[in-house]
């Protein structure tokens, strides 16, 4: 069962929440994958969010990366979600830590999946601690980067459909990371 820790409501009356749970059980329009750029999803949460939803999940994304080549960070693929409880899986591509100009990337690929989701006219999104596991994102850096995109996000577009996002996360260090970090 996924846990409510924080919740606050921003200044265009989006609610941003943290949450201590599993992301592949998240009630939401969209979860958010931490992808790589060929869709691989053999590792981590991208393997755990495949593993749950089923292949069609592995088949849609290589489907994608066919017919659109790469994914970069600030331009999320979606796919169905198969057998998870959302709509779609947003495939964020983060940024691995040590390749050079890593905030901007992961702010690229928050700032993308929400852009996505309005594509999409969702109303609710789930995310990940995206590139703090295998990417090796620091999680405290990441967290501050995630809140503040998230933040910005909003403020450029106040009429996004979104309104509620939760950033869903599952082992302690990085709950204790996230909840340092929030203001």
């Amino acid at each position: 069962m996924n846990i409510l820790l924080r919740e606050k409501t921003l200044p265009g009356g989006q609610t941003l929440q943290i949450i201590q749970g599993d992301i592949i059980t998240e009630k939401v329009d969209a979860i958010v994958n931490a992808a790589n750029e060929q869709l691989d999803h053999g590792g981590g949460v991208a393997w755990a969010i495949s593993r749950a939803g089923g292949p069609q999940i592995q088949a849609e994304s290589d489907a994608w990366v066919r017919e659109h080549g790469p994914v970069s960070h600030a331009e999320p693929a979606y796919t169905g979600a198969g057998n998870l409880p959302c709509r779609y899986v947003i495939h964020a591509v983060g940024p691995v830590w040590g390749d050079g100009d890593e905030d901007a990337k992961l702010t690229a690929a928050v700032r993308g999946s929400l852009w996505r989701a309005d594509q999409l006219k969702l109303a609710s999104i789930a995310l990940p601690a995206i590139s703090t596991g295998i990417f090796g994102f620091p999680k405290e850096r990441a967290a501050r980067i995630i809140f503040a995109a998230i933040e910005a996000y909003f403020a450029e577009n106040p009429n996004s459909i979104v309104q509620l996002v939760r950033v869903t996360l599952y082992d302690q260090p990085t709950i204790n990371a996230f909840l340092g970090e929030w203001k």
